[in-house]
C-alpha cells in the first residue's frame, strides 16, 4: 500500500510539474524589456531561444505577404521576436493606425482624468458645451463620456459624420451599443479640459514618453493616428504593462484595468474602445446581432485588442507576455476591421509554439 501511494504521489508531482506544451516558453524570471526612448536599439529574442517551431515561421510569413500585410511583429517580454516588413513597406515608413488608434484616444482620456482634468461619468457638455448633437437638451445631457469610450452613446450609428445634424437620437445614452464614429468627441472633451490642443496633449502625456514617432492626420471626419510600426509596438508593450514603461506609471492600473475588460452589459467583448477575446458573446460593428462565444475563437482567452479597417491589428496577451502587430492592406476583399483573417492568422501564430 506504501508503495502504490508513493507511486501515485510521484506521478502526480511530475504531472503539477509539466507545461502545456502549447504556451510560449519564457523565462518566469525573466525582466520585461522596454527599448530606449531614442534610437533603434531593442533587444531580440530568437525562436530558438525560446524553443518554438522553427518551421513554423515561413508558413506565418508567407501567409502574411500573401495578405497583403506592410508589417509584423512579435514581442515576448518586450523583446522583438519577429519584426518583418513586406510589399515595398519599411521600419521607417509611417502607416495609419485606422480604428485600432482608438485605443489611442481611450489611454489619454484616462490620463486626463488622472490628472483630474475630466471626469469620465461627467455628461459631454460639461466640456465641449450644449447642441452638439440635435437630441433634446435632456437627451443629450445623458451622454456622459463614458458612454462615448464603450459605444454606448445612442446616437444614430448610420453615418460617421459627427457634426451635430447627423448626430441623431436612436435610443437613450446606455441602452444601445453601436460602434460609432462619435468617439471622436474625446478628442474635443480632452482639448478643452487640458486648455491644450488635443496633439499637443497626445504628444505630451504619451508619445514622447514611450518614445513613439507620428501624428495625427485629420481624414474627412475622423482624426487617424500614423506611425511606424515600432511605435504601435511601444504602445501595445506598455499596455502589457498595464500602462506602466518601465519604471514610470504612465496609465493607472485602475482605468486600464477598467479599459481592457467588458464595459457594459450589451457586447460582452467591448472595454474602453478595446476589443476583448474570450468573452461568453460579442457584437460586430454595424450590427445589432449577438454572437455566441469568443470573438477569435482560437486565439488566447486573455487576449486583448486593437482592431482597424483593413486590418491593423494590435493583440496585447497578458498571459503570454505577448504583443503582435500588424499593419497592412486588407487581407481579404472586405474593409472591416474583424475578418476571417484574424482566425487564420491565429492558427499560424499558434503553430509558432504547439
Amino acid at each position: 500500500m506504501t508503495r502504490t501511494i508513493c507511486t501515485i504521489l510521484t506521478i502526480l508531482a511530475f504531472a503539477a510539474c509539466s507545461s502545456d506544451p502549447t504556451e510560449p516558453t519564457t523565462t518566469p524570471t525573466e525582466s520585461m524589456y522596454f527599448p530606449p526612448l531614442t534610437g533603434n536599439t531593442w533587444e531580440t529574442k530568437t525562436i530558438a531561444d525560446l524553443k518554438w517551431n522553427q518551421t513554423a515561421v515561413q508558413p506565418l510569413l508567407d501567409y502574411l505577404a500573401l495578405k497583403h500585410s506592410k508589417s509584423f511583429i512579435i514581442l515576448i517580454n518586450g523583446r522583438i521576436v519577429l519584426e518583418n516588413y513586406f510589399n515595398g513597406h519599411s521600419a521607417t515608413t509611417n502607416w495609419y493606425w485606422a480604428s485600432a488608434g482608438k485605443t489611442l484616444t481611450s489611454t489619454v482620456t484616462g490620463i486626463a482624468q488622472q490628472e483630474n482634468l475630466l471626469n469620465i461619468n461627467n455628461k459631454v457638455s460639461q466640456y465641449i458645451g450644449t447642441g452638439w448633437t440635435s437630441e433634446t437638451p435632456t437627451q443629450e445631457n445623458l451622454i456622459t463620456c463614458k458612454n462615448l469610450l464603450t459605444m454606448t452613446s445612442g446616437l444614430d450609428d448610420t453615418t460617421d459624420d459627427v457634426d451635430p445634424a447627423s448626430l441623431i437620437y436612436k435610443a437613450d445614452a446606455g441602452k444601445r451599443w453601436a460602434y460609432h464614429n462619435v468617439y471622436v468627441k474625446l478628442q474635443d472633451v480632452v482639448a478643452k479640459a487640458s486648455g491644450q490642443t488635443w496633439e499637443n496633449y497626445f504628444n505630451t502625456k504619451l508619445r514622447d514618453k514611450i518614445g513613439m514617432n507620428g501624428n495625427w492626420v485629420q481624414i474627412g471626419n475622423n482624426s487617424v493616428y500614423t506611425s511606424t510600426s515600432r511605435s504601435m509596438a511601444r504602445f501595445g508593450l506598455l499596455m502589457l504593462n498595464k500602462g506602466k514603461w518601465d519604471t514610470t506609471q504612465i496609465l493607472n492600473e485602475t482605468y486600464f484595468n477598467e479599459a481592457t475588460t467588458t464595459s457594459q452589459n450589451i457586447n460582452l467583448g467591448y472595454g474602453y474602445l478595446w476589443w476583448l477575446n474570450g468573452q461568453a458573446n460579442y457584437h460586430l460593428p454595424q450590427s445589432q446581432l449577438t454572437f455566441q462565444g469568443s470573438i477569435i475563437p482560437n486565439g488566447p482567452s486573455d487576449m486583448f485588442m486593437a482592431l482597424g479597417k483593413n486590418d491593423q491589428k494590435i493583440y496585447v496577451v497578458p498571459g503570454k507576455k505577448m504583443v503582435i502587430i500588424r499593419m497592412g492592406d486588407a487581407a481579404d476583399d472586405v474593409n472591416l476591421a474583424l475578418s476571417d483573417f484574424d482566425k487564420t492568422l491565429w492558427d499560424k501564430i499558434n503553430a509558432l509554439y504547439q
